[in-house]
């Protein structure tokens, strides 16, 4: 299969913005990632990350967006969609579906909200309207691991809070050498990634969404919550909701048809 898989870089006013893309599509899929994008971005990882999409290809050509490489303090999710706008209209994309998850989601609502007519149509996944309780005492714990550069402390935290017990049975056995991967030079990035979503809170926008949304959570999630979900699901007028039973925040990775779930959303009339 084509790939097309291609690394590219947008400058966005001092700084810059990476993305991958892939496919050869006439239509647009935009996908903005979590909060890991504050550890690692997606520069230089077309071929790497292209392959669970493939059934994308042939009508979309998708793209995966970091946030932008400088973020100032005080940078907001709100600040994250405006650029994210800015960066789709220099690369001349008028209008797209997007998918957000986790943190990525709370950015997709956000542009969703501010710019109607680029969103075709809407995928929030594993997100939350809102910081809401256990967001603030998971991400609160993750920027004192990442403040102590405790980076094996911060990736198996995670970890045990995303991902099924059946999937952390096999995983946990990496768990001596997962200090090894993904450690920034410094935690800085993380950390107002981390500060923009406690400071985060769309709810009294979210009935001006009025383009075909689905909405997908994990009834176990202990990252966010499942709760979130039946609150964006409330306050989206018109959405779709659909909840995995029995996993958590990282459902979007261990579902089997998830990407045909979401394939099959934006292909509907």
């Amino acid at each position: 299969m084509l790939w097309n898989a291609k690394n590219g870089t947008i400058a966005l006013g001092s700084t810059s913005m990476s993305y991958v893309s892939f496919g050869h599509g006439e239509r647009v899929f935009v996908l903005l990632p979590g909060l890991s994008d504050g550890l690692m971005t997606v520069k230089g990882k077309a071929l790497l990350l292209a392959k669970p999409y493939q059934m994308f290809f042939e009508k979309y050509t998708v793209y995966m967006f970091s946030r932008k490489d400088d973020m100032p303090d005080g940078y907001s999710i709100k600040d994250m969609a405006d650029d994210q706008a800015e960066a789709l209209r220099l690369l001349d994309i008028r209008k797209a579906s997007v998918m957000g998850v986790s943190q990525g989601g709370m950015i997709a609502q956000y542009l969703a909200v501010g710019y109607p007519d680029l969103v075709e149509k809407l995928v929030i996944a594993v997100s939350a309207p809102y910081a809401n309780e256990l967001i603030h005492e998971n991400v609160d714990r993750w920027m004192a691991y990442a403040e102590q550069g405790e980076h094996k402390e911060l990736m198996i935290d995670t970890a045990e809070k995303s991902y099924s017990e059946a999937y952390l049975k096999k995983f946990r056995k990496s768990y001596p050498v997962i200090g090894l991967v993904g450690k920034p030079k410094d935690y800085k990035r993380f950390m107002i990634n981390s500060k923009a979503i406690l400071n985060f809170d769309v709810r009294n926008r979210l009935n001006e969404i009025h383009c075909p949304t689905l909405i997908i959570g994990g009834s176990e999630d202990r990252t966010v919550g499942i709760q979130a979900s039946y609150e964006m699901h409330e306050l989206i007028p018109d959405s779709e909701l659909y909840v995995y039973p029995g996993l958590g925040h990282a459902a979007y990775e261990e579902a089997e048809d998830f990407n045909m779930r979401v394939f099959r959303f934006l292909e509907a009339e």
